[in-house]
């Protein structure tokens, strides 16, 4: 399963530099997505399925990714606790670039807990536990 999990998030990061440059098809991006998913954050927990409203939240959050100037994401890092032989906790660890125009980019690393099952092939992500994004970004003067 190890392999795979990796896998999935190499595909997921290159698909969200694709969609940093809007080129990117939403199926594929929700196709690393179980049918059902829990989000938990500094904001509070909020449960979703993986349907239009997704891909449509999804497509504005790349869109704000873009407007606020982030250039790259880049996968630093997967370590992977297994739970059980379909089940496991993946600790991600992201480096987000944002071009900060005549001024020098500004790098934020960061890590997002992901809790993925695998039942056939391919792992899906059905959760994951972030920080404080806005925090983040304001403390960098990203926003």
């Amino acid at each position: 399963m190890e392999k795979n999990v990796k896998d999935l998030f190499e595909r997921y990061a290159k698909l969200f530099r694709m969609a940093l440059r809007d080129q990117v098809d939403m199926d594929q991006v929700t196709s690393s997505y179980a049918t059902a998913f829990v989000a938990a954050s500094p904001a509070g927990v909020s449960v979703g399925r993986n349907d239009e409203h997704l891909k449509q939240m999804m497509q504005q959050g790349f869109e704000n990714y873009r407007r606020i100037g982030t250039k790259d994401m880049r996968l630093r890092n997967v370590r992977i606790a297994p739970i059980d032989e379909h089940h496991c906790l993946a600790h991600v660890a992201w480096t987000a670039i944002y071009d900060r125009g005549s001024e020098v980019d500004v790098s934020i690393d960061f890590e997002v807990h992901y809790l993925l099952q695998q039942l056939e092939d391919t792992p899906k992500i059905f959760g994951w536990v972030s920080g404080d994004e806005q925090a983040v970004l304001k403390e960098h003067g990203i926003v």
